[in-house]
């Protein structure tokens, strides 16, 4: 039987502290870097969600060693080979991470996944791969399932990608560069969505000793050892977005433990997003700190950089008071499900206006209505519709469980949030 979820209606203002776990950008790379570095090296608190618990599977099937001590993961990097099956669920970062990780093994190595996996565009990586000499068996797909067959050894050099359908193309050559013989000087073709995780990228080599540089047509990534590095991860800043948009729709407070003072996550900007949308945004010792007012605020905004953000954001759109307008946010149609058209879909169904534009929506608020909504087995929608739940009487949500993408307990969580005002939600 399919699981229905009927989401939590909001009876008063809410008044919470959250701690969030790590954040699954950041876990990803940093096992990716672990298992390539030149010697052990120790995760703290890192995500255990499907995700990355798929990211820690793939890596082990490739003959990395990676334990568990207590929430921490210990990983030791191992001779990389094949063959190898690589289950990558609906994970974009094991679809487009692991690949360039493959070609570094001896043997051949299969990724596939999930139906929906299969729709998911990975040409722009593969053709990439194949410029550097790899040879990738996809039957012209330019999608999973597909097979790397790897040598042992990557010629690098200059190559050109598509990365305009996601920017984890860029993300996953840059971040197994290091191990190339010449390294790797990426262009990319067009322009590339979600830049902050790419800086993210850029970052974490930095941090390993990588010698890695923006240049005036893309990035450089010079040959040489990736040091081992025990790394704290973040809290995960865009699994924050639903619980601090609580805050606006309820016109109560909600605080974010241990929000970075500096960080490369997307999530970052939610202050400067949710601030627009007419909340009152302010960092305490605790955290950053959400306070909604009497009305949410119509938002115009460019998302192309924090795509993932969309869904929390149109859901809120969907209870202001007046027309919003996403846009720069095409890629999503290539995300878990097509992102755009579900947003409609479930806007649609509980009362708004929607237009779907050719890189956004365009969100007008119309009368609320109870309605039985779909997940489509995408982790942000089920967030959205939380949100929504908090101010529409009667949403439910088929296959709620996606959600376990990148927060497992998040119906725990979100109940938590209501139920215990002044108290902690962990």
């Amino acid at each position: 039987m399919t699981d229905v979820w009927t989401t939590p209606h909001a009876r008063g203002p809410v008044d919470a502290v959250v701690t969030l776990p790590g954040s699954k950008s950041i876990t990803a790379r940093a096992l990716v870097l672990a298992a390539l570095a030149d010697g052990p090296s120790r995760l703290v608190r890192p995500l255990r969600a499907r995700d990355t618990d798929l990211m820690a599977d793939g890596l082990r099937a490739l003959g990395t060693g990676i334990t568990e001590d207590g929430a921490d993961w210990l990983v030791t990097p191992r001779p990389l080979h094949g063959p190898a099956e690589v289950d990558a669920g609906l994970a974009g970062t094991v679809l487009r991470f692991l690949p360039p990780v493959a070609a570094l093994a001896t043997g051949p190595v299969r990724l596939d996944g999930d139906a929906r996996l299969r729709n998911r565009p990975n040409a722009g990586l593969i053709d990439g791969l194949r410029q550097l000499g790899v040879q990738v068996d996809d039957e012209g797909r330019g999608r999973a399932p597909f097979t790397v067959h790897g040598t042992g050894v990557v010629r690098g050099g200059a190559v050109t990608v598509d990365a305009s359908e996601s920017s984890q193309v860029v993300s996953g050559l840059l971040l197994a560069a290091a191990r190339f013989t010449d390294g790797l000087d990426l262009t990319p073709a067009g322009a590339v969505p979600s830049l902050p995780h790419v800086e993210m990228t850029v970052r974490a080599l930095a941090e390993h000793g990588v010698d890695v540089a923006a240049t005036e047509r893309g990035w450089r990534v010079s040959p040489g050892p990736i040091a081992a590095l025990d790394r704290v991860i973040e809290p995960d800043l865009s699994n924050a977005a639903p619980f601090l948009a609580a805050a606006l729709v309820t016109g109560g407070r909600v605080t974010v433990r241990d929000w970075p003072t500096g960080t490369t996550q997307p999530g970052a900007q939610l202050d400067g997003l949710l601030t627009a949308m007419g909340a009152d945004v302010v960092r305490t010792a605790e955290g950053l700190q959400v306070t909604g007012g009497p009305r949410i605020a119509p938002l115009t905004a460019d998302l192309s950089a924090v795509g993932e953000l969309t869904p929390v954001l149109a859901a809120l759109c969907a209870l202001a008071e007046g027309p919003s307008r996403l846009t720069g946010i095409a890629h999503l149609r290539g995300h878990e499900t097509d992102r755009l058209q579900a947003l409609d879909e479930v806007l649609t169904a509980v009362g708004a206006r929607v237009e779907q534009l050719p890189d956004g929506l365009a969100i007008t608020p119309g009368p609320r209505r109870a309605a039985r909504l779909d997940s489509y087995a995408d982790h942000r929608m089920v967030m959205a519709a939380a949100v929504l739940g908090l101010a529409v009487e009667g949403v439910e949500l088929t296959d709620p469980g996606a959600v376990g993408k990148t927060l497992p307990d998040f119906r725990d969580r979100w109940a938590g949030l209501l139920a215990q005002p002044e108290a902690a939600v962990r």
